[in-house]
């Protein structure tokens, strides 16, 4: 399968149950970027639109680049009342945008899966003069026992898992080889994601790796996290400990 077909059947329930970005993320954003509504933010990677939404309700004029047809189509939908969305079938290596031509390349929960050489390639062609690139995950608190028993059972029940996030590697390496000079400024929120059983469920089967319901291993996927819910929710309710990181440079 090749990584672009990763998500497909799966837009629906991603679109529902992935978050969004704290408000103070975006607003950094903005001025870190000294955008303003007139300019352009290309989302690559742009999935059902998480972010794209939050930057066009800013006012922000939002291209969304995404290979995956569930994916672009969800975006498409859910966004078709924002006049500043344009939707674009294309990939991180190679978006069809027009040269020197974005004031803000952005990249949410989708790096890890670009080719990063050709990726930085076509960002130093599509952004105009000393635009930034910002790549931003929301991501488990690995150290929380309960992602620690997600992770195990996620081993168990889920032959492609190779960690959250598609077991992206995170060393300073990747990063410094990735913006220009080895030089970005980074951020990291709080981003404590609270949920029912139906949308701590409705996160787990959004990723890639988790099986469907035709799968072999779903029934057992589904009984252990209903199992992990019961343990550790309080009134119905679970805190899922959650970190929104940022890296924004020139490339």
């Amino acid at each position: 399968m090749k990584i672009t077909e990763n998500f497909t059947d799966k837009a629906e329930i991603y679109a529902q149950y992935r978050p969004s970005y704290p408000n103070e993320y975006i607003d950094y954003l903005l001025s870190a970027n000294q955008l303003k509504g007139e300019q352009i933010v290309a989302d690559i990677g742009s999935g059902t639109g998480i972010l794209s939404r939050q930057l066009l309700e800013k006012g922000m004029n939002v291209i969304g680049v995404e290979p995956n047809d569930d994916m672009r189509k969800m975006a498409e939908e859910s966004l078709s009342i924002h006049s500043r969305f344009k939707s674009i079938k294309g990939t991180a290596e190679n978006t069809t945008l027009k040269g020197n031509s974005v004031d803000l390349v952005t990249v949410a929960q989708a790096f890890h899966w670009f080719d990063k050489k050709a990726f930085k390639i076509e960002c130093q062609r599509i952004v105009r003069q000393k635009a930034n690139v910002a790549l931003v995950w929301n991501s488990r608190d690995l150290t929380s026992p309960i992602i620690q028993e997600n992770a195990e059972i996620c081993q168990r029940t889920c032959s492609s898992f190779k960690g959250f996030s598609g077991g992206m590697e995170e060393t300073q390496d990747v990063f410094n080889s990735f913006f220009k000079d080895g030089k970005y400024e980074f951020k990291k929120y709080q981003n404590d994601l609270v949920f029912d059983y139906k949308g701590f469920l409705g996160r787990n089967l959004s990723a890639s790796y988790a099986p469907k319901k035709h799968d072999e291993k779903y029934k057992e996927f589904v009984y252990l996290l209903s199992e992990l819910f019961e343990k550790y929710s309080n009134n119905g309710k679970m805190v899922l400990q959650n970190i929104t990181r940022s890296y924004l440079g020139n490339v």
